[in-house]
């Protein structure tokens, strides 16, 4: 009896050790969990109350450091644009006007330029920081993107200074001209001669103001909120019909052909004025005696099928590194020539606008002394309506690399370029 009052006292002793060490364990645990650790000491549970609801509303990317330069808090957008890496800030002159505000409690700002990440082309970001102090031990850093605001700013400078040359031009040339019918007001001759003149550039000035009125329009304005059903076959018709004159003063011929009985879904004023820019682009740049040629076919995509309508010409080309500005205002190849046929360099900008607002797009192949191929890519009737809203940017402006279909021959070589297309009764 003694010995099993023994076990017995020994595995009661033995229990109560194991209660207590179990105990002091799971005290352990819980305050080894309650103590902050250096993980915790970087989250949100430093930041003033508030602030992190705030940090998270703001458009601006926002970094908050503590007193060593860590990272405390920073929204994906500074992530985004590079400031923040391997929990410090990587950029070092914010992070020295982080200091400097740490120090004195002083509020600082600066414009910086900073390099792209991942173009590997020496681009640009402009930004504009500005450090505060938040609370005794921390810094608030908020950056702004401006790249995006430069270049619109770039872009409307460079077309007031375009638009007040462009303007310049021809009322310089009016006021002159009057002067000189003033002068030989005794020449009716020369009267005449100036009279004529006058006439060829108040019709330029007359056609930028109009294009200048265009571009606003189809810039500002969403086609889809009156849209129909287009035949495609009517366009082509009014752009041959607006292009006549001039190509049978220089008795070229004009050629419809392609798929019949198509069509697209949009403002038909758009349309029409952009298929005319294309077919009377044509007939300018061809030189007499030559072919314009306008297909219509309809091409399958992921999204939906395509109508694509090409306008081709056997006109002097274009260069390469021309094809990637022609979609530019005021850009133009050749500005002599221009000024001859009276083209003011904003007709395949508004081209570029309205496919863009009707969710196409427009792209060239040129070769230099072969010749053009213009191709507007419009969604089908009844398929735009189901797909998603157009990109306001724009669809890129670089040229295609392949020869599209039907493309004319030229007088030079007539084996290199496919045969032209089928003509439609």
């Amino acid at each position: 009896m003694d010995v099993n009052a023994a076990v017995a006292a020994a595995a009661a002793i033995a229990g109560l050790c194991t209660g207590v060490i179990a105990m002091l364990a799971f005290r352990w645990s819980e305050r080894d969990q309650a103590r902050p650790t250096r993980t915790s000491l970087h989250t949100d549970a430093v930041l003033p109350p508030g602030v992190d609801t705030v940090l998270s509303v703001l458009r601006s990317s926002a970094v908050v450091l503590d007193e060593s330069d860590s990272v405390v808090k920073a929204s994906s957008a500074a992530y985004a644009l590079g400031l923040v890496r391997g929990g410090k800030l990587a950029v070092e002159p914010m992070l020295h006007m982080a200091r400097d505000t740490r120090r004195d409690g002083e509020i600082r700002q600066v414009e910086l330029d900073l390099p792209r990440r991942g173009t590997g082309r020496g681009e640009a970001l402009a930004v504009s920081a500005r450090v505060a102090p938040l609370g005794s031990r921390l810094v608030l850093l908020l950056v702004e993107d401006l790249t995006e605001a430069r270049r619109i700013e770039a872009v409307r400078r460079d077309f007031v200074a375009n638009v007040s040359h462009e303007l310049k031009t021809p009322v310089g040339a009016l006021s002159l001209l009057s002067e000189a019918v003033m002068d030989a007001s005794d020449d009716p001759e020369a009267i005449t001669r100036f009279a004529g003149r006058m006439q060829i550039e108040a019709n330029r000035l007359t056609n930028l103001v109009q294009e200048l009125i265009d571009l606003s329009r189809v810039q500002n304005d969403d086609p889809l909120e009156d849209a129909e059903p287009v035949r495609v076959d009517e366009l082509v018709a009014e752009a041959i019909d607006r292009s006549r004159h001039p190509a049978s003063t220089k008795q070229i011929t004009m050629a419809a052909g392609g798929t019949a009985d198509l069509y697209v879904w949009g403002n038909r004023g758009q349309l029409a004025a952009a298929l005319g820019n294309l077919v009377e682009n044509a007939v300018n740049y061809s030189p007499a005696r030559t072919r314009v040629g306008i297909a219509g076919r309809r091409v399958a995509a992921p999204g939906g099928d395509l109508i694509e309508i090409a306008v081709t010409d056997q006109g002097i080309g274009i260069s390469e590194k021309d094809r990637e500005r022609v979609f530019e205002r005021f850009y133009r190849v050749d500005p002599a020539r221009s000024r001859a046929t009276g083209g003011t360099g904003l007709g395949l900008a508004i081209v570029k606008h309205v496919a863009a607002s009707h969710g196409g797009e427009v792209t060239v192949w040129s070769s230099e002394g072969q010749g053009s191929t213009f191709t507007l890519r419009l969604p089908e009737a009844g398929a735009v309506r189901d797909r998603a809203a157009p990109d306001p940017a724009g669809p890129d402006d670089d040229a295609v690399d392949e020869p599209p279909y039907d493309t004319f021959p030229t007088a030079h070589d007539s084996t290199t370029v496919p045969p032209a297309p089928e003509v439609l009764p």
